[in-house]
């Protein structure tokens, strides 16, 4: 056991220790007392050996989100349905100087009619069945999910690297599984009463579930980058993949099997991205050596400071409130035709971006790179005359005589 305690740091991880809890945050992150008491019930799951709470902690359905949990057992519960999610990280080469942004918003809002490819064509070229729900991929989903057009707002000096060009546009995309992992956990329920117990790693459903899980897990990773082409294509651009960091799923060590719930799966090196609100910054981070201490995890984002139910009482009560949650200090704006969907996404459901990423740098977990400003938060556009594919025809074509004059 004495080389497993050293991989994870100061984290004792020996195999009939209490599980060891350690937190990421300061004093100054917003933490809910739900969350903290679900952050005891996990310590007390079986086999659990060690957990790494993060600043952006919050309550979850299946136990706090924002964690890492090492165990020698498999707890897909903790996972939850959208297996897989994750920020994936886009470089356009459509410079900033030539955005027009009323333009690029009424592109966008076709986003999820851009055809780029066939998506069983697709699926069979990443390994995965041709029929695991085709007609979900390149599509974002509800609740937090977005696809966002991103300017630098400061390069820090700890970029010396020139990673990110402050002169050029950035999409970040935040997806998952989709139906593909609804269907995992659906299963899960049907099938297995005592599922809270989790199972031990020989167990033949364990083996299942990973297979699963696996599928899910690159057919996320997919899905992201098929938004990001139909995001690029409706904007007449190209994209180049800078990072995708998974946030939701599990990964099998030596040690045990680390759960990351809500937590990016990283290692020494990478570059990160981590999300703020539709109105703050996000941030792009390097990870340093030391995150071997919280299980190889960090925060993905900001996260939740008020539940969805609350955000209705708080904001959004009169039509001219609404049409400013859909716009922010920069000039930017949101696509998100869901009247229900735009209050409980408010700017204000969310934690200070810029504490999170502190508490990260306090703790010597990563180093900041860059920070990201909103200009256009893709989330949800309904049809409406005039706003179908034809207009994006129209304009596709438009700008090609234009190109020609």
């Amino acid at each position: 056991m004495g080389n497993q305690t050293e991989s994870f740091g100061s984290f004792n991880v020996g195999g009939h220790s209490p599980a060891t809890l350690r937190r990421f945050y300061s004093e100054q992150s917003w933490i809910d007392g739900e969350a903290l008491r679900q952050l005891e019930e996990m310590l007390r799951l079986e086999g659990a050996k060690a957990l790494a709470a993060f600043p952006d902690l919050h309550p979850g359905k299946y136990g706090a989100t924002g964690v890492a949990l090492l165990s020698h057992r498999l707890h897909p519960l903790l996972i939850g349905n959208d297996i897989g999610c994750g920020m994936a990280l886009f470089a356009l080469d459509l410079p900033l100087r030539k955005l027009r942004i009323d333009k690029a918003e009424q592109r966008l809002r076709e986003l999820e009619h851009q055809q780029v490819g066939d998506a069983e064509d697709a699926l069979s070229a990443h390994g995965l069945p041709h029929d695991l729900f085709p007609g979900a991929l390149g599509t974002i989903g509800g609740g937090n999910h977005f696809c966002e057009l991103q300017a630098v707002d400061q390069v820090f000096r700890s970029s010396s690297e020139q990673l990110i060009d402050d002169q050029c546009l950035y999409l970040l995309v935040h997806s998952g599984s989709r139906g593909v992992g609804a269907a995992v956990l659906a299963e899960i329920l049907a099938t297995n009463e005592k599922s809270n117990a989790g199972f031990g790693i020989d167990d033949p459903f364990a083996a299942r579930w990973m297979a699963m899980h696996d599928q899910c897990v690159a057919w996320a990773m997919l899905n992201r980058r098929l938004i990001a082409e139909r995001a690029a294509r409706a904007l007449r651009a190209d994209i180049t993949l800078i990072a995708d960091v998974p946030h939701n799923l599990v990964q099998r060590l030596p040690e045990g099997i680390v759960h990351h719930k809500g937590a990016a799966a990283v290692e020494s090196g990478d570059l990160v991205p981590i999300a703020g609100s539709r109105a703050s910054l996000s941030y792009i981070v390097r990870v340093r050596e030391e995150v071997r201490q919280s299980l190889g995890a960090i925060s993905h984002g900001a996260g939740r400071k008020y539940d969805r139910a609350s955000m209705h009482g708080r904001v959004g009560s009169s039509r001219s409130h609404r049409e400013q949650l859909a716009r922010n200090d920069w000039g930017g704006r949101a696509i998100c035709d869901d009247r229900s969907l735009l209050i409980e996404e408010a700017a204000s459901a969310y934690k200070d971006c810029i504490q999170v990423v502190t508490d990260l740098e306090e703790h010597q977990l990563v180093e900041r790179v860059a920070a990201m400003r909103p200009l256009i938060t893709y989330k949800k556009a309904v049809d409406r005359p005039g706003n179908s594919r034809a207009t994006s025809d129209r304009l596709n074509k438009r700008e090609t005589r234009n190109e020609k004059r």
